[in-house]
């Protein structure tokens, strides 16, 4: 039996920027009512697990205007439109952390925030890596890698320093 789903009456594009576009939208539910919902449209991104050995793993330094701090976190970024999100992850290993993997596996998929959000992280686990020689960051990232062992970087989950949830979700996958 196919669930009943809601049907868009009008919609309105309040933001459009470079990583997301805003809506507010009249839609009619799936029980009959009719609703203003305000949705964040966002690429399908992705989470990296990259681990040069087994026990280890890349985590970057990033600064974060938005909480106007520095965290570390897991390696990630947006699926450029037609892109393979596999090919994704390769290419933002590279660029974020300065190595390439071999061997790349996805791991989970997941939405961080469906109230409002139709994003999608795919988390992948990259293996086999190899040191490239620099990092290939975008305008708005400032950030540095470093490599923890996974028991350290867990413990950063609880003790602060690692402080945002697709990192704290993705390094129990690890």
């Amino acid at each position: 039996m196919k669930e009943p789903r809601a049907a868009t009456l009008d919609s309105l594009a309040v933001h459009r920027g470079r990583a997301f576009r805003t809506l507010r939208d009249r839609v009619r539910l799936p029980n009959g009512r009719e609703a203003t919902m305000d949705v964040v449209r966002h690429a399908v991104s992705v989470i990296l697990l990259p681990l040069p050995d087994p026990g280890r793993v890349i985590l970057v330094r990033q600064y974060r205007y938005a909480v106007d701090r520095w965290i570390w976190e897991l390696p990630a970024g947006n699926v450029e439109p037609g892109e393979d999100p596999e090919a994704a992850a390769r290419r933002e290993c590279a660029e974020e952390t300065g190595w390439t993997a071999r061997r790349v596996e996805r791991v989970g998929a997941f939405y961080p925030s469906p109230g409002y959000c139709d994003e999608v992280m795919i988390f992948y686990r990259l293996t086999e890596l190899a040191e490239t020689a620099r990092l290939a960051l975008d305008a708005d990232e400032v950030l540095e890698p470093r490599i923890f062992t996974l028991d350290t970087a867990r413990r950063m989950i609880a003790e602060g320093p690692v402080a945002d949830m697709k990192s704290a979700l993705g390094l129990r996958l690890a």
